[in-house]
This record gives structure tokens, sequence and C-alpha cells, in this order.
């Protein structure tokens, strides 16, 4: 396997794994519990989204751009880590992205505007990038090469299990407290890990002096933001009926081709694609980037409004039924790490991406207003089963197929489709949900008979004794309300179709290029 090169040390090892099994499970919990609090954060917000509407003024537009900034910030930022590493180690980049992430969380819960609020999420994802990637190379160091694979299972685990454990504790913590509560947990917390870390991990040695590319990072940085703005304003400002989205398009078109003609030109690359001729490499990315990020993302973001919006329940009740899936992801995460070992990690990824496309179209798109609450998680559960089988063997296949000096590199990679992905599904999901909403409502109204209606609605009138307005109004949001129920059929449909988009990718593992005849000077030799 492609492993991150170690860099840290201890006065009396030679290597960074030449440590007491005392040691390795402190560092490893100091370390995990950062990472898991970090992932955590991309989702526990998600459950707590629908009712920030009203305090902070906006709409279901304005609030998706507290998720989508958080992993946008993310995604950009994982560009600069690599560099930050190896010029500064490991632990120093991880307590400060500790540091980072605890102070925006304190920032975030004393936000009282939507504007506020975004900024301080976009510094909460510059510390998660800081965090993971760091987390990730330091865990792995810490174990020998005969069990990294215990390392990734550890690993797996915390990082597959905390998306989902997220909507959980976002619906105790807005139930029982407030909704700031979900960012305030966050500060205890990150001021013990600095502490701990800081007396008990290992010192760093400093891998390299690296030159970094500033010019291909800032126009692949702008090249993104105009795109996921583009993507999640699209649907709300009328799409290319706006000169804004134009404008948009026109500026992310001209920063990738900019960024492209950079990288071409100058002698330091920002990345390394010579990575992505590795068809493995390049095919396990996009399995991450569209089923994980694109199609999984999507659910995660559907699933606690589909609870709350649709089935009306309490924050804290939508989250134990979002939690019936995470139970099954936590379970499922080491068994698919055992799984990869024995038969293969390209069989395993083959086996989980199958398992989660055909149950998520055949399950999750019956979920609507009138699904039992029981059937309804019992629904999502094979959801979950299929997320936990999917993490742990598309990462070791990643890594596996990545030269050993590129070990950071690839992690960063990773990293950076997964948050870009999991973007662009939320964007995609909430302007699915608006679209399809839309749609059925006028697809009810055209159905319509006028005649009957309006004797029906006069019958209800006498009958309640009320005016005739009121009447009218309260058939309005029924009708509303059922045009977002059976919107949320083709928006969890179109979810699962990415998925199978993903599991293209999949497919092209097992097909063997031919490789290149040699030529006549080759075969005499």
């Amino acid at each position: 396997m492609a492993e991150p090169q170690g860099d840290v040390i201890t006065p009396e090892a030679k290597h960074p794994w030449d440590i007491t099994s005392k040691e390795r499970a402190i560092f490893s919990i100091i370390v995990m519990t950062g990472a898991f609090m970090a992932i955590l954060d991309t989702t526990v917000v998600d459950v707590i989204v629908p009712k920030l509407t009203g305090p902070l003024s906006t709409d279901m537009y304005g609030v998706q751009w507290i998720i989508t900034s958080y992993m946008v910030a993310a995604a950009i930022a994982l560009l600069i880590t690599e560099y930050l590493i190896k010029r500064f180690g490991s632990k120093a980049i991880f307590l400060a992205g500790i540091a980072l992430f605890t102070t925006a969380s304190l920032l975030c819960g004393l936000s009282s505007t939507l504007e506020e609020i975004i900024i301080f999420r976009v510094i909460q994802g510059l510390g998660e990038a800081l965090i993971m990637v760091t987390s990730h190379i330091m865990i792995f160091s810490y174990f020998p090469p005969d069990k990294k694979g215990l390392a990734m299972g550890i690993y797996g685990l915390g990082v597959s299990f905390a998306p989902a454990l997220g909507p959980t504790i976002g619906g105790y913590l807005t139930e029982y407290y407030n909704w700031r509560m979900v960012f305030f947990i966050n500060v205890p917390i990150g001021l013990l890990l600095v502490i701990a870390g800081v007396i008990y991990l290992p010192k760093d040695r400093l891998l390299e002096k690296m030159r970094f590319n500033f010019v291909s990072f800032l126009l692949l940085a702008l090249a993104t933001v105009s795109l996921l703005i583009m993507l999640s304003r699209g649907q709300q400002m009328g799409w290319f009926n706006s000169s804004l989205i134009g404008l948009l398009l026109f500026v992310c078109l001209i920063a990738f081709l900019l960024y492209a003609l950079s990288e071409i030109w100058s002698k330091h690359k920002l990345i390394d694609f010579t990575l992505f001729k590795n068809p493995t490499f390049a095919n396990g990315i996009m399995i991450y980037f569209f089923i994980l990020g694109f199609s999984m993302y999507q659910y995660f973001y559907l699933l606690p409004v589909y609870y709350e919006h649709i089935k009306m329940l309490p924050t804290l009740d939508a989250g134990i039924a979002v939690f019936a899936f995470a139970v099954f992801i936590g379970f499922f995460s080491p068994i698919a790490g055992m799984l990869a070992d024995k038969i293969g990690a390209k069989r395993t990824v083959l086996i989980a991406s199958l398992f989660y496309v055909t149950t998520s179209i055949a399950f999750l798109p019956s979920l609507n207003y009138y699904t039992p609450m029981t059937q309804a998680m019992l629904l999502t559960i094979p959801f979950g089963i299929g997320m936990g089988l999917f993490f742990a063997p598309v990462t070791v296949m990643v890594l596996q197929s990545a030269p050993a000096e590129k070990g950071e590199l690839a992690i960063v990679l990773m990293d950076y489709f997964r948050f870009v992905g999991g973007s662009f599904g939320t964007a995609l999901a909430t302007n699915n949900m608006e679209y399809f909403k839309n749609l059925h409502f006028l697809r009810m109204e055209e159905l319509q008979n006028i005649t009957y209606l309006q004797n029906y609605l006069s019958s209800i009138e006498e009958q309640l004794g009320v005016k005739a307005d009121q009447v009218k109004a309260i058939f309005m949001n029924y009708e509303s309300f059922m045009s977002y129920n059976y919107g949320f059929y083709n928006t969890f449909m179109h979810a699962g179709y990415w998925g199978v988009l993903g599991s293209v990718f999949v497919l092209l593992l097992f097909v063997k290029l031919k490789p290149l005849r040699k030529n006549n000077s080759q075969e005499k030799r």
C-alpha cells in the first residue's frame, strides 16, 4: 500500500511506529477524536438547517450555504495542506487546525445573521482541511507496515460513522438546548484536544521544504468557488436568464483555463497529475467523487429535511430516525476492511457500490408522507450498510495504487474530491428539491377541475364558517405541501442516478488495458 511518509518520531524510536501499545492508543485516540469532531460537523448541521430559516431570516437556498461554504472552504484549503505539512510538520498543522476549528465553532454559535455564520463556517472548513489530512498521515505513522489494515479500519470507522451520526447529535442538542449548542459543543472538546496534543503527541521532524504554486492555487480556488456558487444559485435565479449566473460561468471557465496554462508552464506543479496515469487511482478518485460526493452526500442532506419537513418530526426524533442507518455504517466499516483484505479492495468496492446503488434507488424514493415511521427507518438501513461497505475499500484501493512518496498528495486529492463532490451534491439536492416541488405544484393545478374545486372550497367555507380567502390559503398550503412530498421521489431518484454514474468507474476497474507493444529493439533484448 502507498502510505504517507511517516513524519512523526519519538526520541528513542528509529521509526514512528516503534512505540508502546499504550502510546499508540493515546496518540490514536487524540488524533481520531480530532478527525471525528471535524467530520461530524460536515453533517451535524444538516438536521438543524430546516430550523435556521426563521432565526436567520432566509430560505432553503440561503441555509444551504451554511453547509456548502464549509465544504468548499475545506476543499480549497486541502490544496495547500501538503505544503504546510512538509514545511511545518503534521503535529503543528494538526493542532493549528484544531485551534482554528474550535475558534470558528465558538464564533458560529455567537452568529446572529446568515452572512456571519457563513463566514465562520468557511473558517471552520479551513480548520477541517488541516485536521483531516494530518490525522490520516499521523494515524498511519503510528502503526507498523503489517498493521496498516488495522489503521485503515480505525480511521475508516471514524470517517464513515461520523457523518451519519451528525444529524442525531445535532437533533439532540437542538431539541434539549439550542441550535447554537451544535457549535458550542466543539469548544471544550477542541480545547482539551489542543492541550492533550501539545503534551502527548510526539515531536515532528520536517520532511522537506517545497515550493508552492500560489498562482495555480488561487486560479483553481476561484474556478471552484465560481462553479459552486453558480450551481447553488442557478435554480433560484433562473439559470442563464440571470446575468450573474452567466458571469459566474465565464469566470469559472476562464479560471480553469488559466489554471491549466499555469500548471503547464510552471516548474512546480500544484497537483502532480501523473498519479492519474494509473487507471486504478483515476477510477478510484472518480468513484469517490460521484458515489460519495454527488450521491451519498445528497442523501445525507435530504433525509433530515424529509423527516422534518415531510414527516414533520421534532428535531430530536429526526436525528434518531437518521441514526437508524448510522449504526449500520459503523458496524459494516470494519467488516468491509476485513473483506478487502480477504478478497481484494476492488471486489469489495464492486460489492459495496452495487449494493448501495440498487438499494438506494429501490427503497429511498418510496419515502413519502404516508410511509409509516418504522418502515421509513427500515428502508434507510440498506443505505447505511452500503455506506459502511464503501469507504474503507475505496481508500485502500486508491492508496495502494499511488507511489509511497505521493501518499500525502493521494490523501489530499481524495479529500478534495470528497468535499467538492459533496458541495455539488448538496447544491444539486437543493435545486432538485425546489424544481420538482414547483413542477408537481404546476401539474396539480393543470389537472384540477376548476368548477369542482370551487364548489368544494365553498362547501368547506360553509362547514367551517370561515372566509373564502382563509379556505383558499389553507388549500394552497396543502397543495404546496403535497407537491413538496411528491417532489422528494424525483429528488431521491436523481441522487441515486449519480451513484449509477459512479458505478461505471467501478466496472472500469475490471477492464484490462492491453499493454503497448514493445519496439523491435526491446523484443530482441
